[in-house]
């Protein structure tokens, strides 16, 4: 799509603070429902290990509704398709706060989270059609800024307020967020009409392309490192690091800093080489997720660890443009599947750090779990780099 530069130069600011809040409630009740886990566990009746499957329903969630309903939404015009996403994303998050029972609450969770992926997707695709070529990956950071942001203040907000008020509270301040998000969106969102050749068809020609899949595959193997360390995070502080309850939230929020740092800085490179700094931020991960089992024995040097950790985590920015370049015409659906890509990092990352935990290698062997997985992106991105380079020369050769 041509650049907006009438919206660029006077209300690009606007839009891309409407779409970062949208994003800023998604990461509150993606993250914050983690802690808020023991509290709606008493409030439902249920044990920990059960409330857990909450969590996973909000994951499949996102899973399932990243392609479904970016294939179903590919006529709409964005602004509207977005409105609708965050309306959905509302309704599921207010009734998971009304839930009367577990089974209701799985339901409204799986609800809560089939708009997440379609919304940063198609958000996504909305903000770098208003800057020009060379400012794309920018404008998709400021946007995930919102995301990055909630790990900081949004998470801690919404805890305070679970315990305070009672974690039903919690839902109904997201609820409250989304329906926010669609009023700043109607306001200061362009309304450009709907792509007359766009099709469900061509959205799910996103999937026969092997870039597409190879793309996926470096955030879902790659990024697993960075969910390997967070989950166990806690007790790692805990049982390693042995710093006090009160503390404990101050490193967490680190790892926050670490990823809205990314997002404000490293987008500059990637407008100017992107795979270049894909690859660059596969193996800084790597360093950094190595590193991490040394430097876990003290507070300042874990806090340091975890934000170097943190700022690896620009690499879903990067992926997201990267998507956008190979998915040609069915942009919408790579776009989206960008997040059904990371919620699988979410669940492998803690998976294989969890053997490794279990296999007795202690708390800090997560680090070596994720460094194995920004390597095993790496060699995705090395692929994926090939591809490109064997494309181009058949092409000179033609």
């Amino acid at each position: 799509m041509t650049p907006n530069t009438s919206i660029a130069q006077h209300r690009l600011g606007l839009v891309l603070f409407a779409l970062a809040v949208g994003g800023f409630a998604i990461g509150t009740t993606e993250f914050a429902t983690m802690s808020l886990l023991p509290y709606f566990a008493q409030g439902l009746g249920i044990d920990a290990p059960t409330a857990g499957h909450v969590i996973s329903a909000y994951a499949l969630g996102v899973v399932v509704g990243a392609p479904v309903l970016a294939v179903l939404g590919a006529r709409l015009p964005r602004r509207k398709l977005l409105i609708l996403l965050m309306a959905l994303f509302a309704l599921g998050n207010g009734l998971s706060g009304l839930a009367p029972t577990y089974h209701w609450m799985l339901l409204f969770r799986f609800l809560a989270g089939l708009p997440h992926g379609a919304y940063f997707g198609f958000a996504a695709l909305m903000a770098t059609s208003l800057v020009p070529e060379n400012r794309r990956t920018w404008a998709v950071g400021r946007m995930f800024l919102g995301l990055t942001c909630a790990t900081i203040l949004g998470v801690p907000l919404a805890n305070w307020l679970g315990q305070a008020l009672g974690w039903r509270w919690s839902f109904g301040l997201v609820a409250l967020m989304g329906l926010t998000t669609m009023l700043l969106v109607r306001l200061f969102a362009p309304l450009s009409p709907a792509d007359e050749k766009a099709s469900p068809l061509r959205e799910l020609g996103a999937l026969a392309r092997g870039q597409v899949w190879l793309t996926l595959g470096i955030g879902a193997i790659g990024f697993g490192g960075l969910f390997a360390v967070y989950t166990y995070l806690a007790d790692t502080l805990h049982d390693v690091t042995r710093v006090s309850p009160e503390a404990a939230p101050l490193v967490l929020s680190v790892l926050g800093i670490g990823l809205t740092a990314g997002n404000l800085f490293i987008p500059h490179f990637a407008d100017r080489a992107l795979m270049r700094t894909a690859g660059l931020m596969l193996l800084w991960s790597a360093f950094a997720l190595a590193l991490y089992p040394f430097m876990a024995g003290n507070v300042w040097t874990i806090s340091l660890s975890v934000f170097m950790i943190g700022l690896g985590g620009a690499l879903g920015t990067v992926l997201q443009t990267r998507l956008m370049d190979v998915a040609e015409d069915a942009q919408g659906l790579a776009a989206a599947l960008n997040h059904s890509a990371f919620n699988t990092a979410n669940a492998l990352g803690p998976f294989l750090g969890g053997l490794a935990i279990a296999g007795g290698h202690g708390w800090t062997s997560t680090g070596w779990v994720g460094c194995g997985l920004a390597l095993g992106g790496f060699v995705l991105w090395l692929i994926s780099v090939a591809v490109d380079r064997h494309t181009a020369s058949r092409a000179c050769a033609a």
